[in-house]
């Protein structure tokens, strides 16, 4: 039995976290550490073992058991008959799925000050489920992120399965420089009335409280993103996208006055603004081809043109910046694209930059247009 080097004792009973022992994942190992975010659980004991007679003794029991019963605090997802998911989402849970359907909002509310009712707080549950907590589903159902036949005639680059969180947290598994001491050692160390070594549970557990920090402080930082950054942010884009035709007639350009987390936010607005319009008979409006800020909020900063990419994690644009302007700086490429204070334009024609507001927007009236 392992606890939180944070924990508490309190007069009563805390309830007594369960899951397996031995070879651990990236969904058990934060479903725990979520349970213990919330007050009540927060000086919970955790009890990792196989056993069904000590697992029965658990408050809550995560990843482990045949059991998926809220009502009974059973969190597991291995038995053939469950196929539960999240609302409008088709991936089976996994532990950490099923612990942040039923506690998630509480969680939220608890870290951001919000009420668990509130809409920001549905906003941030749904969304952390589809940028974090999902793909830790998939990955532990053994789902994969592309249907087997669309990746079928692929090979990939390079090999990229190494920086994952789920890879790291399975590093943890294999720490080779603990050696466990034979138990003849341990014995003979008791006997003598030496503190014998850590048993090798004890060294597992360990590990497994480290990939839960892992995995949970990964969330918080998230969390605390959205909230933050990319909450205040969705009535910012959304301001400047309704805006967006006094910048360009046709709407093609973007405009805000301090940089802002806008992609997210821009591909949202642009679903809803098609969807209502093929519904209604109108005619679908252009896209947002360039979105223009100033680097950071001091006065006289200078300006960017980013290009918008084709999908949210596509690193192709939808209009890259002209070809003949791209890896010019300076007056070079001042004299080239006929705009005074030009600074730079990628390589790639991704993102360029200007030293004012008014040469930015002329190099976005140019770009649209060629």
């Amino acid at each position: 039995m392992i606890t939180s080097p944070t924990s508490k004792r309190v007069k009563t009973s805390p309830p007594l976290i369960g899951t397996h022992n031995g070879h651990f994942h990236a969904d058990e190992a934060l479903a725990v550490y979520l349970l213990r975010l919330l007050p009540a659980y927060s000086p919970s004991t955790l009890l990792r073992t196989r056993d069904p007679a000590l697992l029965s003794t658990c408050h809550t029991v995560v990843d482990v058991g045949g059991e998926y019963d809220s009502a009974q605090n059973r969190y597991d997802h291995h038995q053939r008959t469950f196929n539960t998911t999240f609302l409008g989402r088709h991936t089976k849970l996994s532990s950490a799925g099923l612990v942040y359907l039923h506690f998630g909002k509480a969680i939220i509310a608890q870290r951001t000050g919000l009420s668990p009712d509130h809409a920001d707080t549905d906003i941030l549950w749904r969304k952390l489920y589809d940028e974090f907590i999902e793909a830790i589903d998939a990955n532990d159902n053994g789902i994969p992120v592309y249907p087997p036949n669309d990746t079928a005639t692929l090979t990939k680059r390079f090999n990229d399965a190494g920086i994952t969180l789920s890879s790291l947290v399975s590093d943890l598994n294999n720490d080779f420089s603990i050696s466990a001491p034979p138990t003849d050692a341990l014995e003979t160390a008791t006997t003598n009335g030496t503190a014998p070594s850590r048993r090798p549970q004890d060294e597992e557990d360990a590990r497994f409280l480290a990939a839960s920090d892992l995995m949970g402080t990964s969330f918080l930082r998230k969390l605390h993103g959205y909230h933050t950054a990319w909450l205040p942010a969705r009535a910012t884009v959304l301001a400047a996208y309704e805006s967006r035709s006094e910048v360009e007639p046709r709407g093609r350009i973007l405009l805000f006055r301090e940089p802002t987390p806008w992609k997210d936010h821009l591909y949202t607005f642009e679903s809803s603004t098609s969807s209502s319009s093929s519904g209604g008979g109108k005619a679908e409006a252009p896209q947002v081809l360039y979105v223009l800020y100033p680097e950071s909020a001091d006065a006289g900063a200078k300006w960017r043109i980013q290009a918008v990419p084709k999908g949210k994690d596509s690193f192709e644009s939808r209009k890259a910046l002209p070809e003949a302007w791209r890896g010019l700086r300076d007056e070079e490429l001042s004299a080239k694209a006929g705009v005074e204070g030009c600074v730079f334009v990628h390589a790639s024609g991704f993102i360029g930059g200007n030293a004012s507001e008014k040469g930015v927007r002329e190099m976005a009236r140019m770009a649209v247009e060629m």
